[in-house]
């Protein structure tokens, strides 16, 4: 391995639970020094029989914190940057072009899918892994070659927008008296992603094409093939080349408008100014962007004991001259820092 390619090598590892957890130290050991670390949850104490970056005095903070002031400690001297979000919507694909790999520690389809559909558009390859019980399975997604979407049939399609939280699989099981995870597990398929890191990073054959799995019960361990790529697939278009126009997301949208000469589309989401009673037409602001319309939904006291299915939002999915609220900024809309935003002509503009 080579040792000053690891050290200079950046890292962004979605997900900081038992798994995460494994990747990162492993990471450290082998003397990666750049990290960017992603996971939208808190430490909870179901979380301490598996996490080795966690104990009782982190019960209720930001899992990012906690694993950045582990790392600072752990081997001082490494950068971390951290972001406490959902890897859907507040990572930036420019943040995701300045790291080399990317490594995929989350418990849901749509997770997985939202990680390959940011890393292809930032053409970087990425690592996942997952473990349910004593079983673990690691994949390597490289553009051109292999696409987690691809290999998704038609019932996981379906159900890709069903996020089952770890924090909920880790209070059932606990509940029911079981162990949801098993570390034992976690060491190993975290080993293993860790280890694809490094080799590509130091350019070394990976195994892209082929499904490592691990099975505790039995102590068993196998390959199988495991590649998919469907040239017409959406998920994996690459957004290049990308532009450098001094936009910035605290930027209103008339000014971004007026650098750009065009309109632009809101990246995998919509703005949503308002939300519309089925019952009796009654309108109720709520400004904010998709994801977040639920959470003014319930922030709501007028609207307490309502249901958000009896209502219709009015949104907005592509920023021009007829967006009737030019002062808002790109934040407000969404936009995180480090992001690319696709414009009406279909160029790629850097949002810093």
């Amino acid at each position: 391995m080579d040792l000053e390619r690891i050290g200079k090598a950046r890292v962004m590892v979605v997900g900081c639970g038992a798994l995460g957890n494994e990747v990162v130290k492993t990471l450290a050991l082998s003397g990666v020094r750049n990290f960017v670390l992603v996971d939208m949850d808190v430490v909870e104490a179901g979380n301490l029989t598996r996490s080795v970056m966690y104990g009782t005095e982190d019960v209720g903070r930001r899992k990012v914190d906690a694993a950045a002031d582990w790392l600072a400690a752990f081997r001082p001297g490494i950068k971390v940057s951290t972001i406490h979000g959902d890897v859907a919507h507040d990572v930036g694909i420019n943040l995701v072009r300045s790291v080399d790999v990317v490594v995929g520690c989350v418990d849901s389809r749509w997770a997985r899918y939202c990680i390959n559909r940011l890393a292809f558009r930032a053409g970087k390859p990425w690592i996942d892994g997952g473990i349910i019980g004593m079983v673990g399975t690691c994949r390597v997604f490289v553009w051109n070659e292999n696409c987690y979407a691809c290999s998704l049939g038609t019932d996981e399609m379906n159900e890709l927008r069903r996020r089952m939280p770890c924090s909920g699989v880790i209070r059932r099981s606990i509940e029911a008296g079981h162990a949801p995870t098993s570390a034992v597990a976690a060491s190993i398929i975290g080993a293993v992603q860790a280890q694809e890191t490094l080799k590509m990073i130091c350019g070394e054959p990976d195994m892209c094409g082929r499904m490592f799995t691990y099975d505790g019960e039995s102590l068993r361990a196998a390959f199988v093939d495991f590649r998919a790529w469907d040239d017409d697939c959406p998920v994996h278009e690459k957004w290049e080349p990308v532009t450098d126009r001094k936009i910035y997301n605290y930027l209103t949208v008339s000014e971004t408008l007026e650098i750009l000469n065009e309109g632009f589309e809101l990246r995998d989401d919509c703005f949503v100014d308002y939300i519309v009673s089925r019952k009796d037409d009654a309108k109720y602001e709520v400004m904010c962007p998709g994801r977040a319309v639920e959470r003014a939904f319930e922030a709501d006291g007028r609207l307490a004991g309502e249901l958000l299915s009896g209502f219709y939002q009015h949104e907005y999915r592509t920023i021009d001259a007829s967006f009737p609220y030019p002062g808002l900024t790109l934040a407000r809309l969404g936009i995180p820092e480090n992001d690319v935003i696709r414009t009406k002509t279909g160029r790629f503009i850097l949002v810093n």
